[in-house]
């Protein structure tokens, strides 16, 4: 997410859904072919934080995080708003990860790369957290609390230990790298324990 017009715009602004792919895919034939309108598109997330364990099956649920954007794509034409838009793209992956390899892309990269920015009009978000929330038909029965665990199994995306491998002849980790993968495992494990004992709306 991003804005080429503005680029200190932040998650309160407004802000573009820019998607990467190689120039044959299917998603930009057609948007090519969608040009002067727009191509119809949605795009839908969602990440687990948590299984959460009930008392009976029909309880049990999932914590976690989910949106849907609705837009019109249209291809990236001009070329400092491509090159842009891979750079954000790549360090949307891991940041700083632009700055630290050979750029900018050449001919053949540029030609064989298709960006399509996607102008968001809507779009909705849920999210569910906290632990089971079970009916009192069942809570009030004595014969099932006393023999049923529940509670939440945390669940989180870690980033392991990195792996040199390729034709780059640096086998130390970089710093950039190396936050990344700290900040990533520290921030998924707190907010998957906090959601397991923090009640929000949700299913």
């Amino acid at each position: 997410m991003g804005s080429f017009e503005h680029p200190s715009a932040d998650i309160n602004e407004p802000l573009d859904c820019y998607l990467h792919g190689y120039v044959s895919s299917g998603i930009m034939k057609t948007a090519r072919s969608n040009s002067e309108e727009g191509q119809p598109i949605t795009i839908a997330a969602t990440k687990v934080d948590g299984v959460v364990l009930s008392l009976t099956p029909n309880s049990h649920s999932y914590n976690y995080r989910s949106a849907v954007l609705f837009g019109y794509g249209r291809l990236v034409e001009d070329p400092e708003e491509k090159v842009w838009a891979m750079q954000l793209v790549t360090n949307s992956v891991v940041p700083g990860r632009w700055e630290q390899t050979r750029t900018p892309p050449d001919g053949a990269e540029m030609a064989s790369t298709t960006i399509l920015k996607v102008k968001v009009v809507n779009g909705s978000g849920k999210i569910r957290t906290g632990g089971p929330g079970d009916e009192k038909k069942d809570t009030e029965r004595e014969d099932v609390i006393d023999r049923v665990y529940t509670g939440v199994l945390p669940m989180w995306e870690t980033v392991g230990e990195p792996v040199a491998g390729g034709a780059g002849r640096v086998k130390e980790v970089p710093d950039h790298v190396r936050a990344f993968q700290n900040s990533v495992n520290e921030t998924n494990e707190e907010y998957a324990k906090e959601a397991a004992v923090t009640r929000s709306s949700g299913g």
